[in-house]
């Protein structure tokens, strides 16, 4: 569970919204929408635990939570010298595991996001999106049950959008705990349990169908 109460956020004296009071169930599915420079992004932050509230409280109570967070891709330096699947075994920081699982494990992964013919590339030799998917294969290598995930669909062509939400709908399935930012209003709506629509005005937050069907489109895009 996420308890978000009187939570402000973003540069001092500037928060980018009013008050923020909500509860995400344990094993929901949540998106969360708005304009850009809405403070999408800068929430997400937050909840990882990677940028400090202005002020107001932020509980994530579940016993054992572990946070994967998908950065962006603007966030990753192209020029280091590692691989593409250096970069995805990077999923597995913190976790003890013998030689063998982390080679089956990885292999694993890189078949999920069909990426597995470019373990050896080096970062700077990848498309955009070929740099998510890794980056999403990474995610999904951490074993958290709670996922936050900025703009995933992100570069992604036809093909890497529907493999990233039967991927999103597997792990909501799993019982893990989800927070998508996404202008896919459409999925969004047909697949999300909540929708968080963040405005300067305020943020509405509530089924995700209810939430969409009453926003003004401008509001989201």
């Amino acid at each position: 569970m996420i308890l978000c109460q009187d939570l402000l956020w973003g540069a001092a004296k500037r928060p980018l919204t009013p008050h923020l009071n909500i509860t995400l169930p344990a094993g929901s599915f949540t998106a969360v929408v708005g304009a850009n420079g809405a403070g999408k992004s800068s929430l997400l932050k937050v909840l990882a635990g990677l940028q400090k509230p202005l002020s107001g409280r932020l509980r994530i109570s579940a016993e054992g939570t572990k946070i994967g967070y998908l950065v962006q891709r603007s966030a990753i330096d192209r020029q280091f010298p590692i691989s593409l699947g250096e970069l995805v075994s990077g999923g597995f920081w913190g976790q003890r595991l013998h030689r063998r699982e982390r080679s089956e494990r990885l292999r694993q992964a890189l078949q999920a996001w069909e990426i597995e013919k470019l373990a050896a590339h080096p970062l700077e030799a990848l498309s955009g999106g070929e740099l998510q998917r890794a980056l999403l294969a990474r995610l999904s290598l951490t074993d958290a049950n709670l996922l936050l995930l900025d703009e995933p669909d992100s570069a992604l062509d036809k093909p890497g959008q529907a493999l990233l939400w039967r991927h999103i709908d597997a792990w909501h399935k799993a019982g893990q705990t989800v927070v998508v930012v996404s202008h896919d209003l459409p999925r969004v709506q047909a697949m999300a349990d909540y929708c968080l629509l963040i405005d300067s005005e305020g943020c509405q937050y509530g089924p995700s169908q209810s939430v969409i069907g009453r926003a003004a489109l401008g509001q989201v895009q």
